[in-house]
C-alpha cells in the first residue's frame, strides 16, 4: 500500500477554502482505497504555515499512477495552482 500525503499553503489566507474545495473533488477519481481533504489543526507553531492536507492510500504504483494520470487531476491541479504557495508531496510505501 502507498501513503500519499501532500501539504499545500495557500497564497492568500482568503484563498484557503477555495484550496481545500478545489482539491476536494480529487476524490471523484476512482483508484484510491482513502481519500481526505483536511484543514492543518496548526496545533505545532513550526508547521503553521501548511493549511490543507491531502492524504489518500493506494493499492500500488499502479494505482497512484492511474490516479494521476486521470484528467480531472489535471483539471483540479489547473485550478488550484494559482490559489497555492507551496505544495510538498510524500508517497510512503507502508510496511505490511
Amino acid at each position: 500500500m502507498i501513503r500519499h500525503i501532500v501539504f499545500f499553503s495557500a497564497r492568500h489566507k482568503e484563498d484557503v477554502e477555495a484550496v481545500r474545495t478545489g482539491l476536494l473533488a480529487l476524490g471523484n477519481i476512482p483508484h484510491s482505497r482513502l481519500f481526505e481533504v483536511t484543514l492543518n489543526s496548526k496545533v505545532d507553531p513550526l508547521s503553521d504555515e501548511i493549511d490543507v492536507v491531502v492524504y489518500a492510500e493506494f493499492e500500488d504504483d499502479g494505482a497512484l499512477a492511474a490516479y494521476k494520470a486521470h484528467p480531472l487531476y489535471a483539471e483540479t491541479t489547473s485550478q488550484v495552482k494559482p490559489l497555492r504557495e507551496l505544495r510538498y508531496s510524500a508517497d510512503v510505501v507502508a510496511a505490511t
